[in-house]
């Protein structure tokens, strides 16, 4: 007997998150890779890591993408649902934790605050231009001081007097970072800081005006380093909860809203040509992306075309109804 299963892809600047779950919304597959600025190579890298983990009775019968690339990987496997960070995010997270109330979530490159009220997000918000509070940061720090980013945590738990570090901004945090360093700023005090400074960065900035309130969930891989939880829940004043697949929450949560939205079908041609994802097919196409400058109206919308194997498959872009590419 063959099980219906569903892809969700979570496309990043950073990493390239992947699951595969079946009806009932228990993940079967799980892939984290780092998209290496190339998103279509990114979710490739993915889809295949992901079919090495099911099983041949396993069917995905439909798909679904978001992230900052949802719209550029959601054409290239066929996706039937393609949605934003927020709405994915929210889904995947009260799937599993219902009685969420704020949702904390660090990326590579962005962050972002979810306030739940019943089981439905009713208010969020998106760091827009500072990075200090973001995966990429601490990455470019660890590297500053020899360390791996992925030991940031266990060094920052051991500290006692955690270094004061300039936290509003990404250029004044590294400067406040080199001074520490010259004037002799134990390594565990000055990583105990910079841990202390992305939350409060976060706080500040993305949780500016929002009422957090308990249960409280961090997700997004900034949510594995035990340092900045610790330091979430020190100036909150109450409990962080970091669910063991926070990571991969947007991928979770699109994939969720696939199984809703049920089988996509016969496609006709593409991954789902004849109703069930062909994973070789999504591996072995030519991928281009061209980008055409409509001027039709006073607009002069940039309009994103998608090709595969030189074949029109999706475009967006366009303002009006004049700036439409036909397939």
């Amino acid at each position: 007997m063959t099980d219906q299963a569903y892809l969700g892809i979570d496309i990043g600047s950073i990493s390239t998150k992947g699951v595969v779950i079946d009806g009932g919304g228990r993940i079967l597959a799980r892939s984290y890779l780092w998209t290496e600025g190339n998103p279509a190579q990114g979710a490739k890298n993915v889809i295949a890591e992901l079919e090495g983990q099911i099983g041949p009775d396993t069917a995905v019968v439909g798909a679904g993408t978001t992230g900052s690339a949802r719209r550029l990987i959601g054409a290239m496997i066929g996706a039937s649902v393609v949605k934003n960070e927020i709405t994915a995010h929210a889904v995947g997270t009260t799937h599993l934790h219902p009685d969420v109330r704020t949702i904390l979530e660090i990326g590579g490159q962005d962050s972002k605050i979810i306030c739940v009220d019943g089981g439905i997000a009713v208010d969020y918000a998106m760091n827009t231009l500072c990075a200090a509070g973001t995966g990429s940061f601490l990455s470019s720090q660890a590297h500053r001081l020899g360390v791996e980013v992925e030991e940031f945590g266990d060094i920052a738990l051991t500290s006692k007097r955690p270094a004061n570090i300039a936290a509003r901004c990404t250029v004044f945090a590294e400067s406040d970072l080199v001074h520490k360093i010259q004037v002799g700023y134990a390594r565990e005090d000055i990583i105990a800081g910079l841990c202390n400074a992305v939350a409060s960065n976060y706080l500040n900035n993305v949780g500016k005006g929002k009422k957090i309130a308990a249960p409280v969930v961090f997700q997004g891989g900034v949510s594995k380093n035990a340092g900045v939880v610790r330091a979430f829940e020190e100036q909150l004043g109450m409990p962080v909860t970091v669910d063991p697949d926070g990571h991969l929450m947007g991928a979770f949560g699109a994939a969720l809203l696939a199984a809703d939205a049920g089988p996509v079908g016969d496609r006709g041609t593409g991954p789902f040509a004849g109703g069930r994802f062909d994973f070789d097919a999504a591996l072995d196409f030519d991928f281009t992306t061209r980008e055409v400058e409509c001027g039709r109206c006073a607009n002069h919308c940039e309009v994103i075309c998608v090709y595969r194997d030189s074949q029109l498959i999706d475009s967006w872009g366009n303002r009006c109804e004049r700036g439409a590419v036909k397939r």
